[in-house]
């Protein structure tokens, strides 16, 4: 075979360098057109950041601070240093003191509280007669974790009280600790999820994580297509007032959120067996709030983005924090108190507990009421500052 000649050699050769060439070419343009879109440079640079810092410093698995009322049915001192034992442990906040199992529900329905200690009457006297005594722990179980958790730490506080106590017995009375039965034990009770089912959890949660997805990237990119197409100037042109096309564009996906919430109540009720014992009414009427204040947050994006890709980039830019803060996968308990502010301005938080609240617990709208208020206080600011905005783009 003979070998190639060393005109067909330098073809190749000057062939492979004008490849390199024209593929530097196309690099240092896509280069020039990334720099000059500040806005996409500004999210690869501020993505991983934001990453780091949800995942590193708001996000953590062990739930403290849950919110605890304390039903005591003894008022002795050894009941309030039990209560005051368990506040010091850490892994709970107490909120107060309530008189009744029927005030422990209303707690738990309306959010005051995850978890409540009911001590029995006659619980000191017991004790001092050397008669066993069993504490109960009133556990919201529409959160898994939280529900472990608190059953975690309270059983390891009696258990610890408990050998003290029968340490103290055995050396009053000489009896041997092995022949004595702990003086208290404690009983948890789970409501609203008994067998902690994670799917009763998450698919409760998808409806406000996919409404939050679908609602404002549809919107997003409403304004930036109108101004894609040229057809801005006929809206500009028109006798529209701004607050008015806001509305105007909102008020057709608003049927596309409900058609959602009802294929997702559905599938979940019959694949995954989620109970659904609230009002269907109430849950419809306060899902409104969270769709109209999603599709007008998608506006407001649409009024800052140049173009479609930048509507659709602030949307999954946006995503992130609402799944990490709003307590849809990690309990809003365990994240410290600056994450904890920062998620009480994003929509989903609130529409997570009315929809655990409805589904899971037959919340009323009075035990949803702040969750109400921050939702319409929501929507109201990002129908001023879309409105705003475009009122703006039209000057």
């Amino acid at each position: 075979m003979s070998a190639p000649s060393p005109d067909a050699t330098s073809l190749r050769v000057h062939g492979f360098r004008a490849s390199l060439a024209r593929l530097a070419a196309v690099a240092i343009k896509e280069q020039q057109q990334l720099r000059r879109d500040r806005l996409t440079l500004a999210m690869m640079l501020f993505l991983p950041v934001l990453q780091l810092m949800l995942f590193g410093y708001a996000i953590d698995q062990d739930v403290r601070h849950i919110p605890t009322v304390i039903f005591d049915q003894d008022h002795s001192a050894l009941s309030r240093d039990l209560s005051q034992r368990l506040g010091a442990t850490g892994f709970y906040n107490l909120k107060g003191a309530v008189s009744s199992y029927a005030q422990v529900g209303r707690a738990l329905r309306g959010g005051e509280a995850k978890v409540a200690l009911v001590v029995p009457p006659n619980f000191s006297a017991d004790v001092a007669r050397g008669v066993p005594s069993q504490l109960q722990l009133v556990i919201d179980g529409s959160d898994p974790q939280t529900a472990q958790s608190a059953v975690s730490g309270a059983s390891g506080l009696v258990q610890s009280r408990a050998a003290d106590l029968l340490g103290e017995h055995a050396e009053r009375t000489g009896a041997a600790l092995g022949a004595v039965r702990p003086p208290i034990s404690i009983e948890p009770i789970t409501w609203y999820n008994p067998d902690l089912q994670t799917s009763t959890f998450v698919v409760p949660g998808l409806i406000g994580v996919i409404l939050t997805m679908t609602m404002v990237m549809l919107t997003a990119m409403a304004i930036a297509r109108e101004r894609e197409r040229g057809t801005l100037e006929q809206l500009i042109v028109s006798p529209l007032r701004s607050a008015e096309l806001i509305v105007g564009k909102i008020f057709p996906y608003v049927l596309v959120g409900y058609v959602q919430i009802t294929l997702i109540l559905t599938v979940g009720r019959l694949v995954f067996h989620v109970p659904f014992v609230g009002s269907v009414p109430l849950l419809y009427a306060l899902a409104f709030l969270f769709i109209a204040a999603n599709l007008a947050l998608g506006l407001v994006f649409s009024t800052l983005a140049a173009t479609q890709q930048q509507a659709m980039q602030m949307s999954f830019f946006f995503l992130l924090p609402n799944i990490l803060l709003s307590g849809f996968m990690f309990p809003w308990e365990g994240m410290p108190r600056g994450a904890q502010m920062l998620s009480q301005i994003l929509p989903l938080t609130h529409f997570h507990r009315i929809v655990r609240g409805i589904i899971l617990k037959g919340s009323t709208f009075d035990d949803v009421v702040p969750e109400v208020l921050w939702l319409a206080c929501i929507l109201l600011a990002m129908i001023v500052v879309a409105s705003l905005r475009f009122r703006k783009k039209l000057g």
